[in-house]
């Protein structure tokens, strides 16, 4: 399912979604060559957030190959600055993309609840714990771990927590079949995180192979959860009461 636009009109500007949706398509272009295998390999290896260097677990001089000829080492020292550098950095157009579409559609609400500098530092805090989830549970990992969706899941579960009703225009693309629907924000974003949840589990056998950080997700989801009331302004949520559940309905668009 890929949201594309949500009935959740805002007050004030999504200047800091902007500001992160623009500062994650530069880094992919100015840093990671737009994809190019050469300056991707080497901008994961250097800017991505390996687990087993974090937590000196593995032996410093350990490789994994990112691409032909491209071996991104363990180095002897944890570089901490990866824990923000990976959230900004992207394995290919598509991740960036679907990355920044679920910001795009879904940022601008929760920094219209928490104001412009609450939100930068609570999407920041949602990545932190989401690269913390998933390095513990894959403590001696060699793999780097890019990409801004751990901090987006936080994103997300604040959503969930402060708009479930809010109806959610959905693309929803199966095997012979397009269409889209509009689903309360419960509805998509539960079925995101039981996915996230499920997938993860399911993974737990091959959480040092590389793959999808499924555990990324589901620890910054429940950082969401968990800060977005620390952050959001009681003044905007009683101007913004959320509809009750009988205004909206399933419906295709």
């Amino acid at each position: 399912m890929f949201p594309y636009r949500d009935e959740n009109p805002t007050e004030r500007p999504a200047i800091i979604t902007v500001a992160i949706i623009i500062a994650n398509v530069l880094v992919f272009l100015l840093l990671q060559g737009a994809g190019a295998q050469g300056p991707l390999a080497r901008s994961v290896c250097e800017l991505g957030l390996i687990p087993g260097e974090i937590l000196q677990s593995v032996k410093p001089g350990s490789g994994v190959a990112l691409a032909p000829g491209i071996v991104c080492m363990v180095g002897t020292a944890p570089k901490y600055f990866t824990i923000i550098t990976s959230m900004f950095t992207h394995g290919g157009w598509f991740h960036l993309f679907g990355n920044m579409l679920f910001l795009w559609v879904f940022g601008n609400n929760i920094e219209d609840a928490t104001g412009h500098g609450k939100f930068l530092i609570f999407y920041l805090l949602c990545g932190i714990a989401a690269a913390a989830t998933q390095t513990l549970i894959s403590p001696h990992s060699i793999v780097p771990m890019v990409g801004a969706s751990g901090a987006i899941s936080g994103v997300l579960g604040a959503y969930l927590l402060l708009y479930p009703q809010v109806r959610v225009h959905t693309l929803i693309i199966l095997p012979i079949y397009i269409t889209t629907v509009a689903l309360p924000a419960w509805v998509m974003l539960g079925y995101w995180a039981l996915l996230q949840l499920l997938s993860g589990l399911g993974s737990l056998t091959q959480v040092e192979q590389g793959g999808v950080a499924f555990f990324a997700h589901v620890g910054g989801f429940a950082a969401g959860l968990l800060l977005v009331r620390v952050f959001a302004s009681d003044d905007v949520l009683r101007r913004r009461p959320t509809q009750p559940a009988s205004y909206y309905r399933y419906r295709t668009d």
